[in-house]
């Protein structure tokens, strides 16, 4: 395992981090709004003997410096192809939670030939429409009062039926409490209005997307968003919530891992 500081081109950095070993398929992680690259800890672990894991904390959150100001998906996208070309990656699976996933899109829609698969888990590439005044309210409470309450609220939101003294829910109670005021603020202008839809257009790489079941509108909106795409297929966790990787790791992990096995390339590639 080592870790990385991703130099970008306007001054930031990202921190990542590779397990695996050389040669393997790359497997690309992108967290959601709130979290960093430990949410996928279950998922490196019991891949990263067969696979080149790469995950990586998105700008604003974890390790990762933040941005001055609003950001959009535009701009997460390019701090992917950033990374993955600072890391010689091609042909990788690229598996993207909730904001992870418009990320993944922004970033396929200018380099489709880095990419040889695309994972979903609770992300769409469109918002659903009304979300400016949620999100608005999110950012003000979180520059008024901090990250300790809106994290309190997203666990319990995130992981229905989880009892709040569960080991997993003070987890990720920490994770979102430990979030950059200014990086969630950012992350929150992104979040309330996007469209990566026309990105589909030229998903023609194998794809899954995953979805908690419990996890509201989202397994219906996955299904209706990229379900017309050639080569689609969608498997939905049961009692899960908005981060299924996190709250049910072992059978998360079999739904990717029965993708990977059969959709990752034999070989890597590295960018030239």
């Amino acid at each position: 395992m080592t870790d990385h500081t991703i130099p970008l081109p306007d001054g930031g950095t990202l921190h990542a981090r590779i397990e695996g070993p050389d040669g393997a398929p790359w497997v690309v992680f992108s967290n959601s709004v709130m979290t960093d690259l430990t949410v996928w800890d279950a998922q490196a672990a019991a891949l990263s003997g067969d696979y080149r894991v790469l995950r990586y904390d998105q700008r604003g959150h974890g390790r990762s410096s933040v941005f001055e100001g609003a950001m959009d998906f535009d701009g997460y996208g390019a701090d992917l192809l950033a990374l993955l070309l600072a890391c010689g990656v091609r042909d990788c699976v690229f598996v993207g939670l909730s904001m992870g996933a418009p990320t993944g899109l922004a970033a396929f829609a200018a380099r489709p030939d880095l990419f040889a698969g695309f994972v979903v888990a609770d992300g769409v590439s469109k918002s659903a429409p009304g979300r400016e005044a949620f999100w608005t309210e999110r950012r003000d409470t979180a520059r008024a009062e901090g990250m300790d309450r809106i994290a309190r609220e997203t666990a319990a939101r995130w992981m229905p039926g989880v009892a709040a003294e569960d080991p997993r829910v003070t987890a990720l109670v920490e994770m979102i409490a430990a979030t950059p005021v200014e990086g969630f603020a950012a992350a929150t202008h992104a979040l309330q209005s996007y469209d990566h839809s026309a990105a589909l257009a030229g998903l023609t790489v194998p794809f899954l997307g995953i979805a908690g079941e419990k996890d509201g509108a989202m397994p219906e909106a996955i299904r209706k968003q990229f379900g017309s795409l050639p080569r689609a297929s969608f498997a939905e966790i049961p009692g899960a919530g908005h981060v299924p990787n996190f709250q049910t790791p072992d059978a998360f992990t079999t739904a990717l891992r029965t993708f990977l096995d059969v959709h990752a390339p034999a070989k890597t590639k590295e960018t030239r």
